[in-house]
């Protein structure tokens, strides 16, 4: 494989300008863009950036299958082979730098814009954002990568340089949103057209409290940090999202209906004036963007399931854990088990009495028609019972065989929130007001207990015992907030915690007995569906020694042996 290929991108084969044409993306022709006469106006700048709001960089929620191959939501037939410990070096990602490549020939020639810099600003700002983002992707999965800031020739020495330490491209991440946040408009806007600086300081948090909590668990192992600073990330995730929440442009979105509201967030089809949805992505199948058919959901559970470790983390709705609450009745069927939980529960796990299809003419079909055909053939199984409900609008009118206009959430305030609360824990910091800031309004919206930082019940089954019981009350909060929305993997590397939630464990299900059908699936002594039991009958085999990053490729090093191998591989 060429090394240019790796580290360099073709400027013709990725310069897509984009001609926005209501908010959308449409192709610029390839052979009308040159440096030389491209980058005059800030029209060309506009153009340029468009090719990064491209979905593969905001996929989430997009096909209803986000988490999926973690501790909280599986798939029957497919084991993550990161949880197994059975990776190799031969099936290695790539060291993609195609969208550093791309987005560093827009560094090395906007300058040649013909007008004032505030006309342009916003388009620079955005190529600082999408710097970030594709060097964080980098990050998450690498760990050291090099830094490269300018566009490289065959000539290069960078291209044959070691990686630089994770902490230095954190800081460099961290240093791009700094600038995005000091460029980007601070409209609020419809929020899918162009990001802003709100969306810079939510990134800009999310890395901080990455980058932070990684070397504060990490540490003392092969992927720590020499000279680690967790604090001082900790600061920087606090005092970006400080900003978002002091600006009073975004609140939690609640119309006083504590038993539909979080399910309806994620329903809805239209967020341009929506309180906590910061951005996301609007479909229109004239212009070919479109989502994938949620029709799947409407037909047939496809073996896919919500784990029982995921249902157990709902508290009681006396703000109590399942082991320490009189409300918990137990797991005779879905019903009894979601009888006097947290209500998002039910609004993320499908109950039968849940609409499932509602026709245009008002007739509501529930999920009982579901659970009474489940286990009859293979497309009619659920690797354990609990289906997904989150993301599901039942309105039979929004749905297609093949495409739809279903929008995606890419970010939502809540996550500042989240992100706010723990940084804060992690400094020793945290108030009860700032539960009250924080915990306090997504809880009001289901109408839980609020957290009580001197009340808080001791869990038996807490994740982490060895932490405090506000890290382990945050972090559950986290885990039932953001199910399915693509962090659990991220927040588990970032906490080492494959020791508590992976390495010989192994995900489970419902109870089996309750079905009108017998599962085709292995049961556990307990009498809980037990997906997984023939595959990992030991549990999974998670590496901690080397399974938290990925490995670089033969090739990659072949090519630079300079760039070392990640521990253990």
């Amino acid at each position: 494989m060429n090394r240019l290929r790796i580290i360099l991108f073709s400027f013709i084969a990725i310069a897509i300008a984009a001609c926005e044409k209501g908010g959308h993306l449409e192709k610029y022709p390839l052979d009308a863009i040159t440096a030389p006469v491209f980058f005059k106006t800030p029209n060309d700048l506009k153009l340029y950036v468009n090719q990064y709001y491209d979905r593969s960089n905001f996929p989430i929620m997009d096909k209803g299958r986000g988490d999926v191959g973690t501790d909280i939501y599986i798939s029957e037939t497919s084991v993550n082979t990161r949880f197994q410990g059975i990776r190799t070096v031969n099936n290695a990602p790539a060291l993609n730098y195609s969208g550093v490549r791309s987005i560093n020939y827009f560094f090395a020639n906007y300058h040649n814009v013909e007008a004032d810099f505030e006309a342009y600003k916003q388009y620079v700002g955005e190529a600082h954002f999408f710097r970030a983002m594709f060097y964080f992707n980098l990050l998450r999965t690498f760990g050291d990568v090099q830094w490269i800031d300018k566009v490289l020739t065959m000539e290069s020495p960078e291209l044959y340089e070691a990686r630089a330490p994770r902490n230095i491209i954190a800081d460099k991440i961290v240093a791009d949103l700094d600038t995005a946040v000091e460029y980007l408009s601070a409209e609020k806007t419809n929020g899918y057209t162009r990001i802003n600086k709100w969306i810079a300081l939510l990134y800009q948090s999310r890395v901080a409290l990455y980058e932070g909590s990684w070397e504060k668990y990490h540490a003392g192992t092969a992927f720590g940090v020499a000279d680690a600073s967790p604090h001082r990330y900790f600061e920087k995730a606090v005092a970006a999202a400080e900003q978002i929440m002091a600006s009073g442009l975004f609140d939690i979105y609640a119309t006083g209906h504590p038993g539909s509201d979080y399910n309806d967030l994620f329903g809805l089809r239209d967020y341009s004036t929506n309180p906590e949805v910061m951005f996301w992505t609007k479909m229109d199948r004239d212009l070919g963007i479109h989502s994938h058919s949620k029709l799947y959901r409407m037909e047939t559970p496809e073996g896919y399931g919500i784990t029982k470790e995921m249902a157990d983390s709902y508290l009681c709705a006396d703000g109590k854990p399942i082991g320490k609450s009189d409300l918990f009745k137990g797991y005779s069927n879905l019903t009894v088990e979601a009888e006097g939980r947290d209500p998002r529960f039910r609004q993320t796990i499908f109950i039968p009495d849940a609409p499932w299809m509602v026709a245009p003419d008002g007739t509501v079909r529930t999920w009982q028609e579901v659970y009474d055909r489940l286990y009859t053939n293979s497309t009619n199984s659920s690797a354990t019972g609990y289906m997904r409900r989150k993301d599901y609008n039942p309105n039979s009118v929004y749905h297609d065989l093949n495409f739809e206009e279903t929008p995606s959430i890419q970010f939502r305030y809540a996550e500042v929130l989240l992100n706010y609360i723990e940084a804060k824990a992690e400094l020793g910091q945290a108030t009860q007001t700032d539960i009250d800031n924080t915990i306090k309004k997504l809880r009001d919206r289901v109408g839980m207990p609020n957290l009580l930082l001197d009340a808080i019940d001791a869990d038996p089954n807490w994740e982490f015992p060895a932490l405090s019981p506000l890290i382990n009350e945050i972090r559950r909060e986290r885990k039932v907030e953001l199910a399915l929305e693509d962090f659990r993997w991220n927040d588990i590397a970032r906490w080492a915690a494959a020791d508590e939630l992976i390495i010989g464990k192994r995900p489970t299900g419902a109870r089996a007995a309750q079905f009108p059908n017998k599962p085709a699936l292995p049961v556990n002594a307990a009498g809980f569906l037990d997906p997984f039991a023939n595959a990992v009958p030991g549990g999974y085999g998670f590496d901690a020694d080397r399974d938290y990053l990925d490995p670089l490729s033969i090739n990659e090093l072949t090519l630079n042996p300079a760039l070392g191998q990640n521990p253990g591989w």
